[in-house]
């Protein structure tokens, strides 16, 4: 009995501090500012990308890890993950750089697909979980959109 009540003291005061830790926190803006291939050093294209990361807050954000995937017409062409980045001081943005190789086999896939449509339009979907750290929750990015042969763009 007497290992309950401290154990719901200590969630009390665990929750309570929680709770305290940062009322005014607000959720860092994420933005894809870029995608570029870079040299390849094998058959797998490889790419850099680029996000931009505003943090609106006063503490620095320290970015412990990003998980991240790119998908054409739901095929999921490049994946990746990326750590070891410089903390973003508060009231301030910086670009973070990320490097992926492409999934050869849905990249056939696709191609494969787009010859047997003739419309020349693509659905890209870019997907980021960016890990904070500590008992910040993560952030969880989704950008969607179409890209015509044609040379249009849009978001969805």
């Amino acid at each position: 009995m007497n290992i309950l009540k401290v154990f719901a003291l200590l969630s009390g005061l665990l929750l309570t501090a929680c709770a305290t830790l940062s009322p005014d926190y607000e959720e860092p803006t994420v933005t894809l500012n870029s995608f570029r291939a870079l040299p390849s050093e094998g058959m797998a294209p490889s790419f850099e990308i680029g996000l931009r990361i505003l943090n609106p807050n006063a503490q620095a954000l320290d970015l412990q890890g990003i998980v991240y995937t790119i998908s054409l017409n739901g095929y999921e062409l490049v994946k990746g993950v990326g750590k070891d980045f410089p903390a973003i001081e508060g009231y301030s943005e910086s670009d973070v750089k990320l490097t992926a190789s492409a999934n050869l086999l849905a990249g056939m896939r696709l191609v494969h697909n787009m010859m047997q449509s003739n419309d020349g339009a693509f659905e890209y979907e870019f997907k980021a979980k960016l890990d904070l750290g500590g008992l910040y929750p993560s952030i969880k990015i989704r950008e969607t959109g179409n890209i015509n042969l044609d040379g249009s763009t849009g978001p969805q």
